[in-house]
């Protein structure tokens, strides 16, 4: 049987990766895990607390297609007290994570052969979702100097649309309040589709991130449970759009989805109120965050752009390797570590970068650091 051109898009190597941490734990090796940006503290307990008692009373069918409406109240009234947002919930939409969120925005947003710019290094998944809907992404090279966020200059002319990220994936880094208004203001005045994804927000250790609906409402921004709320496998998410766009995306939404999970809606709004534990949370990554800015340099790894948010360092090996996916190999093979390498996120310069994430215990940090520096030592 045949097979569609657009089906055909690239591998997601960090679960390759994943794949081969799981199989040498099955062969018996403790690995530590700095390879996916997973928590690993559970599902807040408020979050499962509500989904008990609503088990017990409830069937947990489908809800409407935009979500339950007092999740996407509840999420208004989060923009109210991270960013001082008033927001109208109508224009809330729950997703079935944010990848939900993509396919929506981007079945919204872009036609078939239009082009996308997106910051490199960056999350992979745009550029294979955006592949998978016939549209083309347009890899905008960004530089160290830039602390991997595009900046105006760098948007092509002949593009339809412009993803940006901050805290980003890979680099954690962030934009602040004028370089975000300011590639906001260039895609306004070029009609191209606008897409923030703020899916790190709530994991900032100095000033907090800025949310595009600061700046305007122009915007599709994008957001999740996963992260900060620790809940990556139940896999619910969000995103707020333009008034004028709520019908069309709700129209997608219920043919793509029907809904989002119903048992995971009811968790995510009992993960609202759970503010005490999150801050717990963040408070570890942050004591991670400094092991991991001491600990890499220390080690060998010392190019690298300190990130502001997100639980991740990438770090530029190019006077260790030019085959990061073999370095990567390599350390997962001698050191037990298992680490991302940077193609994935830059298929064009990834070959000489890797990717840390330090979302796991602090324990587990500060063991894979030690085994990081026994394996350069020796190297």
């Amino acid at each position: 049987m045949r097979l569609s051109n657009r089906g055909q898009v690239d591998a997601f190597i960090v679960m390759d990766v994943m794949e081969a941490a799981r199989a040498a734990e099955a062969a018996g090796r403790h690995i530590i895990h700095m390879e996916v940006g997973q928590p690993s503290t559970p599902a807040p307990a408020a979050a499962r607390k509500a989904l008990a008692a609503a088990l017990e009373r409830d069937s947990l069918g489908y809800t409407v297609a935009l979500g339950l409406p007092a999740l996407r109240q509840g999420i208004a009234d989060l923009y109210a007290r991270w960013y001082g947002v008033d927001l109208d919930p109508a224009r809330v939409v729950v997703t079935p994570g944010s990848s939900g969120a993509f396919l929506l925005a981007f079945s919204a947003l872009f036609d078939a052969g239009d082009r996308v710019a997106l910051g490199a290094p960056g999350y992979p998944s745009y550029r294979q979702i955006l592949r998978a809907m016939s549209v083309n992404p347009v890899d905008l090279l960004t530089r160290p100097e830039n602390r991997y966020q595009p900046v105006p200059a760098d948007i092509p002319a002949d593009v339809q649309g412009l993803i940006v990220a901050s805290p980003g994936n890979p680099s954690g880094t962030m934009l602040g309040k004028p370089e975000l208004a300011a590639l906001m203001e260039a895609a306004a005045e070029r009609g191209l589709g606008f897409v923030s994804d703020e899916i790190y927000h709530g994991l900032h250790y100095e000033a907090r991130a800025i949310s595009a609906l600061e700046i305007g409402n122009e915007a599709y921004v994008i957001n999740s449970f996963s992260k900060y709320f620790s809940m990556t496998g139940w896999r619910v998410g969000w995103m707020v759009v333009p008034e004028d766009h709520v019908r069309t995306v709700e129209r997608l939404a219920q043919n793509m989805f029907i809904c989002p999970p119903h048992a995971s809606q009811v968790a995510a709004l009992g993960a609202l109120e759970a503010t005490d534990e999150l801050e717990a949370n963040r408070a570890v990554y942050a004591k991670n965050r400094q092991l991991m800015l001491e600990g890499l340099p220390k080690a060998g790894f010392d190019k690298i752009a300190p990130p502001d948010g997100a639980f991740y360092i990438y770090a530029d090996v190019s006077e260790l390797t030019q085959d990061s996916r073999a370095l990567a190999g390599e350390i997962l093979e001698k050191a037990g570590v298992a680490v991302t390498p940077g193609l994935d996120f830059d298929p064009a310069r990834g070959h000489t970068t890797l990717r840390f994430s330090y979302a796991r215990a602090t324990a587990d940090i500060e063991e894979g650091l030690a085994r990081l520096a026994a394996f350069m030592a020796a190297r």
